[in-house]
């Protein structure tokens, strides 16, 4: 082992050390990369010319079309939350799931998966649903342990199941792995991994997860009656009709199809679908937030009372009725799914001047629906609220995304994807053993580093090497995003156990939030065996969708 073998290995275990101490990740890579590649300059083994390429690397960072898509997902899941979709879809589920055994968890479970689907965002969904369902959970005498594993455990549903934040970022780091791959196996036009990919690739994997998580409760329920007891139907006022249970699930449900049946039926991109989904959470959120009296502000920032009393001025009759509120978020939904006029029409023809006319005017309601959620989200200060956190979460990513592209150029200028791959090949058992070592260095570091540390540390390192031993991309991407999941679950550093223990009550122990997730790690860890075995879970829908 030569002087550049040890300072790309040191160079790792340094970076994972300072991560460990707390110390914040973009400046952490960054000052590593730094460090070791003045280190190696003296030595004679790294080159210094190698930074040079840095600046491309952040410019083409920033210029990354795929990564516009973030800022629009967390805009959408933030402006989600303030909308009040998670208490509704609660409320309507526990009174429809509450008097069979177990149900209170099921519907969490449940409502997990359709919060994961349109919002993505792991904290906004634990801190709601703990807020909103441990209290009463805990009331009708659910075991702790079981009551808080299961709200942390469907808040990650997040990760896995699209659209979601952890798959757009580790899709652009596998999209490059691939490419990196195939060129250094002599492929000079090699094969694209788009995160559109790697969104139909998690769909079923994820689908699996939710009925794992749905199975584990019942058989509590079967087996430990009193660790989920049933309501009583006198605890219930009523039995929801059908119609408070489709006026809660019609919108997040037709914002999902919007967003992903967008995706998969190709008529746009994750990013302009990512668009897509931000217009819609804006819609729902104004359509569900009143138009507040201007008297109540003028303590406020000058600029928004000015404005909202320029809108309020143009705004007619004051608020937007409901009937136009749904019908902007339908003709939303008929216009990313339906509507493609790019195809082979002929000009002249009927129905392409009838399609446009359609078209125009599903526009025209959107953008007056779009006027009127912004005048209500603004006129009470959600939108700022919104905007504030969208900057802060977007703004870490990227600062973070600079620090890891040099981190990695320095660790490639000092030789170590070269010896990771000799690492890797030496294994026992081949690609089985190579992949068995990746999934268990991935889990353990989920006990203390972050999902995001972990995407830009590890994966851009492991993943071009397996796929260079014929590893599928797709699902790879999905194994590493069900590993990934599972950092949010694991004690000690497990960040939905901390976001639910800053809601629990105070007789909820520590100690119970950690003893509640472990079946939970378990039934991911199950997950990722069962994808292991039957690949086609993760590779079928990509293939039948995209060829």
């Amino acid at each position: 082992m030569d002087v550049a073998d040890i300072l790309d290995i040191a160079m790792f275990a340094t970076a994972c050390i300072f991560l460990l101490a707390g110390f914040p990740v973009a400046f952490t890579l960054a000052g590593t990369a730094l460090i070791f590649a003045i280190l190696g300059a003296m030595l004679g083994v790294f080159d210094l010319s190698f930074l040079r390429a840095f600046p491309q690397r952040i410019f083409g960072t920033m210029t990354n079309e795929t990564l516009i898509a973030v800022p629009l997902f967390v805009f959408m899941g933030v402006m989600l939350e303030r909308s009040k979709v998670a208490e509704e879809l609660l409320e309507n589920m526990s009174r429809l799931f509450g008097t069979m055994r177990g149900g209170l968890g099921i519907s969490v479970t449940i409502v997990g998966a359709l919060l994961a689907a349109s919002t993505g965002i792991v904290g906004a969904t634990v801190v709601t649903m703990g807020l909103l369902s441990l209290p009463t959970m805990l009331k009708r005498g659910y075991d702790p342990a079981l009551a808080t594993g299961s709200i942390a455990a469907a808040g990650t549903l997040g990760q896995i199941i699209p659209p979601s934040i952890v798959l757009v970022l580790l899709g652009d780091v596998m999209s490059s792995a691939y490419q990196n791959a195939q060129l250094s196996m002599g492929n000079f036009s090699p094969d694209a991994l788009s995160v559109g990919d790697l969104f139909a690739g998690a769909l079923l994997p994820g689908l699996m997860l939710v009925g794992l998580y749905i199975t584990y409760q019942l058989m509590m329920a079967f087996f430990k009656p009193a660790s989920s007891p049933a309501l009583d139907a006198s605890e219930l006022a009523e039995q929801p009709g059908l119609g408070p249970i489709l006026q809660a699930l019609i919108p997040p449900v037709l914002l999902i199809v919007a967003v992903l049946g967008s995706i998969l039926t190709g008529v746009a991109t994750p990013t302009e679908a990512a668009a897509v989904g931000a217009v819609g959470a804006t819609l729902l959120a104004g359509y569900r937030q009143p138009l507040l009296e201007l008297a109540g502000h003028n303590d406020g920032p000058a600029l928004r009372g000015g404005i909202i009393r320029l809108m309020s001025k143009i705004h007619i009759n004051g608020l937007l009725p409901p009937v136009l509120a749904a019908a902007s978020i339908l003709g939303l939904f008929v216009l990313t799914s339906s509507f493609d006029l790019r195809l082979g029409l002929n000009t002249d023809s009927t129905t392409l001047q009838i399609a446009r006319g359609a078209a125009y005017m599903l526009c025209a309601i959107v953008a007056w629906g779009m006027y009127v959620s912004l005048l209500r989200t603004l006129s009470n200060g959600c939108l700022g609220q919104v905007v504030r956190t969208t900057t802060e979460i977007t703004s870490m990513v990227f600062v973070i995304l600079v620090g890891a592209a040099l981190f990695s150029l320095v660790f490639r200028g000092l030789g170590g994807d070269d010896t990771v791959h000799e690492f890797l090949n030496a294994m026992p058992g081949g690609v089985v053993g190579a992949m068995i070592i990746v999934m268990l260095v991935m889990f353990f570091l989920g006990f203390f580093l972050d999902f995001i540390e972990i995407t830009f540390v590890v994966v851009p390192v492991v993943a071009p090497v397996l796929l260079m031993m014929g590893v599928d991309p797709i699902w790879l991407g999905v194994m590493m995003a069900i590993n990934l999941q599972t950092s949010f679950l694991t004690p000690p550093f497990g960040f939905a156990l901390f976001y639910l223990r800053g809601v629990a009550p105070p007789e909820v122990k520590t100690t119970d939030i950690y003893r509640g997730a472990i079946p939970f790690v378990i039934i991911q860890l199950l997950a990722l065996v069962i994808l292991s075995v039957f690949p086609e879970i993760a590779t079928w829908l990509p293939e039948i969708v995209f060829g």
